[in-house]
């Protein structure tokens, strides 16, 4: 089971609150707050369809860009001398940093989801 639901490119969280009796979530990897919530899953898929939908309306009448998750570009903060032997390595296979890190986190990722 997932704990993400998706809509026209955005991620969104899913939680539930014992207490409320309710799901609830907000859209993830974006600085605005666009958060929805339900009683049901019916519920919940239709208010964060809705929450999407409404900010991206808002976004054009104001007519600014809106945010997208994951754009492909991040910080990574690595000790100095991992630094230095992932770029003597890039360079040795004639490739990127960049493209050295990209296929670590693909291999990475391949075998955590196998």
């Amino acid at each position: 089971m997932k704990n993400t639901i998706e809509y026209r490119g955005y991620t969104g969280s899913i939680e539930f609150s014992e207490e409320d009796k309710i799901f609830f979530g907000r859209v993830i990897g974006i600085r605005d707050l666009i958060s929805y919530e339900g009683s049901s899953a019916d519920e919940l898929l239709k208010d964060f369809h809705g929450a999407v939908d409404d900010y991206l309306a808002l976004c054009e009448s104001k007519n600014v860009e809106p945010e997208k998750s994951y754009k492909g570009s991040f910080n990574v903060r690595l000790s100095p001398d991992l630094h230095r032997r992932a770029a003597l390595y890039s360079i040795s296979q004639d490739i990127s940093l960049n493209k050295f890190i990209e296929e670590a986190v693909e291999e990475k990722l391949a075998a955590v989801n196998g």
